[in-house]
């Protein structure tokens, strides 16, 4: 069977908004009509693609759709444009990164490729533990991720590893550990926490202290570079990277709550096997780039 060029672009839109009526906004359509030519291509699958809920989800089949579609759509757009017939038209990719990365060294890594290339990316965020997701259902083709393992039909690349140290600015240290990073102090000073799915403060709260969430109050800055500057203000206490805390240890600036310990958090570049050339070019540049800012595994 030959897949139907409208079917697919109404199953895209969908899953891209999460609405039929978005969907329908988007292609200039009614949301009958969406509805109509999205069911037309599950009968021809034989499968259901989508959950219709509020907002819609992809099922498993609809997942594998979409990696295939917005692939496949990636190299015709590119071979268009090297072909000359469509090369003013710049090339879209989304890639999944988490937000410490995005807030340290891969913009300039991507920038520099940018400017290169006629390409544009869509960047989209999550918690490292999260980008695979977002991989797993179509919606990047490529991404920075913790899981070291690929996805069927995938590779993997170490980038390295980006070690966290728990760290407070002097005048924090000062109010809520005068005696030192305690237990007792512990169970009243604020920590700070990205969001609900940062796990580093926590794991390592309860790997020093024996201290289990909820035994501490907790501020939450879910934006990477506020975060710094919450921490450089006094609002709390957390993890940080060597690419963010700077020469604020060597300055007295930060402390280091736990000097000698810290958290290694490695990262991986995930990309399909099949890939279009640019994407190539932009995960070798990435993992370039990886290798000149993070640490070595083990290091």
């Amino acid at each position: 069977m030959t897949l139907d060029t409208r079917q697919c672009d109404a199953f895209v839109a969908a899953a891209d908004t999460g609405s039929f009526e978005l969907a329908a906004a988007q292609l200039n359509l009614t949301p009958s009509a969406i509805s109509q030519r999205i069911a037309a291509l599950e009968t021809a699958l034989g499968s259901p693609l989508l959950i219709r809920s509020r907002p819609c989800r992809m099922t498993s089949a609809g997942q594998h759709l979409l990696q295939y579609l917005r692939r496949s759509r990636l190299l015709e757009a590119e071979f268009l444009a090297e072909a000359g017939a469509n090369d003013r038209v710049p090339i879209q990719v989304a890639i999944a990164v988490n937000n410490d990365t995005l807030g340290t060294w891969v913009l300039p890594a991507l920038a520099q490729f940018m400017a290169e290339q006629n390409m544009t990316v869509e960047i989209l965020l999550d918690d490292q533990t999260y980008t695979y997701s977002l991989l797993e259902k179509g919606l990047a083709l490529a991404g920075i991720s913790s899981e070291p393992l690929p996805m069927r039909g995938c590779t993997v690349q170490p980038l390295g590893v980006m070690r966290y140290r728990l760290v407070a600015s002097r005048a924090f240290v000062q109010r809520w550990f005068p005696n030192g990073w305690t237990r007792d102090a512990a169970r009243q000073a604020p920590v700070l926490f990205f969001d609900r799915k940062d796990k580093l403060q926590s794991e390592f709260l309860e790997r020093h202290l024996g201290l289990l969430p909820g035994a501490y109050p907790v501020n939450y800055v879910p934006s990477s570079d506020p975060f710094v500057r919450a921490i450089r203000l006094g609002m709390g206490y957390g993890m940080l990277p060597a690419q963010q805390y700077g020469d604020g240890l060597e300055t007295g600036e930060l402390v280091d709550l736990c000097p000698g310990e810290y958290t290694d958090v490695p990262l991986y570049w995930h990309a399909w096997r099949v890939q279009s050339p640019k994407l190539e070019r932009l995960g070798q540049g990435i993992v370039a780039a990886a290798r000149g800012e993070l640490s070595p595994p083990h290091a």
